[in-house]
């Protein structure tokens, strides 16, 4: 694994993290456009534990 991949990850986890905590804002908890920002942020921290567990 590479540096830059790494951080390019953990910027997108941050990202999507902030993007599902906006969106949990707007339209609360059981929304669907949440549930997906959710699972989208699930994937990449699966991702990274992927990539660690190597």
């Amino acid at each position: 694994m590479k540096a830059h991949e790494t951080v390019t990850l953990n910027q997108q986890m941050e990202s999507a993290r902030e993007r599902l905590h906006d969106l949990y804002e707007q339209y609360g908890l059981g929304h669907a456009c949440v549930l997906e920002q959710s699972v989208i942020l699930d994937e990449l921290i699966n991702q990274h534990n992927r990539m660690y567990q190597k």
